[in-house]
């Protein structure tokens, strides 16, 4: 499989090459040059195999699709290191519990930092380390995180050969549990970075620093982030997941709703269901923050500047310039990458928005791709939590509250609507409280965390700056 960017750079590149280099050299992101097609054989044998072998072996068939550079011995070694009951909690790792009617949550915070990003991000840091090690090279991560992508990745990455992480934070916008997950590691390959604004500010320092071709060369720069291709393939796998156990037929439909931001857990989706994968809707749930919500509704899409980006309760989401975006766009435009460059530079560069409301394409949003969107608020979040609490006996993170409240508002009667899981309840327990006049459990793992010593640099929102720290750091 090769990979091209949405952007028009068509150099031929495997899996190894993308994995490490994160943006395209044009600004772009990669993509597949095509997507591999799940026909109905396929999918019956992967329904069996997942049965009887498991996620890891799910994993590894799907992965297989798109990664031809590495040894399938080899690869099936990775997966089967990374989606362990040890390491994931459950035997189903990504286990579906019924919440009423045709609703339904997808557990994914059962990982080591009880996030959803823990799925793709421990499988990336083994990927990392084994592709490094058979290059004898050395990687410089850069990321940028509204909570949850950083501690993921951090954990994922703490005492592995050949790797720094230096993770970019909006300082001071991060729940408190958060914060101290992250900040409480000592490890010296980690480096956490406390920005001086919003996660869009630390996000355009990442993409800044990735397109000084000559600093990322220099410095082997590399990212975590959703805007990395093998994240997201990643977490392609449990849609698949997810629907095998919320079926009994591969002749049924499901639908799915995502609590989006930065639009990388949902284009997972996209993907998935672009190789066959039998979905109905794709619906994406925003918070305050409603840029992507906007653009399903109306076609226009408005980025905010960070004095207009809310900080809400469902912190991962407070985000106003999605990334992961530009490969669903580059999509519907029928992959023309000449005008998806154009939309995503030019236009959103000297306008800060795009306006697709009148263009033929807009309504294949829907009609051929399956997006519809809502939004929720504070107010709905914690009226959801209470709901879901006192009458269906579950506590729900405050995301995954945006994501039931917009389900609701989508579910179709016959047709299973699986919510993805954000994280457990209590990174955001001051929102639970409020809701609840409780605190959800801490993990025994997590006792005394935000007690802990604190490693944290507080730094402005300053590209040079943040080159001037990597540099310092390799000397």
């Amino acid at each position: 499989m090769h990979y091209l960017s949405t952007r028009g750079d068509a150099t031929p590149r495997k899996f190894c090459d993308i994995l490490l280099e994160g943006l395209a050299p044009d600004g772009g992101l990669y993509m597949p040059v095509r997507y591999p097609q799940v026909d109905a054989p396929t999918l019956a044998k992967w329904r069996k195999l997942y049965a009887e072998q498991g996620y890891a072996a799910l994993a590894f068939a799907i992965l297989s699709l798109y990664i031809d550079d590495i040894p399938a011995a080899d690869l099936k070694a990775i997966c089967d290191k990374t989606y362990t009951q040890e390491v994931f909690g459950t035997q189903q790792i990504t286990p579906v519990r019924p919440l009423e009617g045709d609703l339904h949550i997808e557990g994914l915070s059962n990982g080591p930092t009880i996030a959803f990003k823990d799925m793709a991000m421990q499988l990336l840091g083994n990927l990392f380390e084994y592709e490094l090690g058979r290059r004898g090279e050395q990687l410089n991560i850069l990321g940028a995180t509204s909570g949850d992508t950083g501690s993921a990745a951090e954990y994922a990455m703490r005492g592995k050969q050949g790797v720094r992480v230096f993770m970019l934070s909006p300082h001071g916008r991060m729940s408190a549990f958060q914060q101290a997950q992250m900040f409480s590691l000592q490890d010296e390959n980690i480096h956490n970075l406390a920005v001086e604004g919003v996660f869009d500010d630390c996000q355009d320092i990442v993409k800044a620093v990735s397109n000084d071709l000559e600093f990322k060369r220099q410095y082997k720069i590399g990212t975590v982030n959703s805007i990395n291709w093998a994240r997201l393939l990643a977490q392609v796998v449990y849609y698949f997941a997810g629907y095998f156990q919320a079926t009994t037929s591969d002749a049924q439909k499901v639908s799915f709703t995502v609590p989006s931001g930065n639009f990388g857990n949902i284009c997972a989706g996209h993907v998935a269901r672009m190789m066959g994968l039998p979905v109905d809707k794709l619906v994406v749930a925003t918070n305050e923050n409603d840029v992507l919500d906007e653009f399903f509704r109306t076609g226009v899409y408005r980025v905010r500047a960070s004095a207009d980006t809310y900080e809400t309760s469902s912190p991962s989401m407070d985000i106003s310039k999605a990334s992961n975006f530009e490969r669903f766009v580059f999509d519907l435009l029928g992959r023309n990458a000449k005008r998806t460059a154009e939309l995503f530079g030019s236009d959103l560069g000297s306008k800060g928005h795009f306006d697709l409301s009148q263009d033929p394409v807009f309504p294949l949003a829907a009609s051929r791709y399956g997006f519809v969107s809502g939004k929720s608020t504070h107010a709905d979040r914690l009226d959801t939590i209470r709901d879901c609490y006192n009458r269906l006996g579950t506590m729900i993170d405050t995301h995954t509250a945006d994501g039931v409240k917009v389900a609701r508002e989508q579910v179709q009667a016959g047709v299973p609507m699986i919510v993805l899981e954000t994280a457990l309840p209590i990174k955001f327990a001051d929102t639970i409280t409020e809701a609840l006049g409780r605190k959800p459990e801490v993990p025994a793992k997590f006792a005394g965390i935000e007690d802990l010593p604190k490693r944290v640099e507080v730094v402005p929102a300053d590209t040079d700056r943040i080159k001037q720290i990597i540099s310092q750091a390799c000397a």
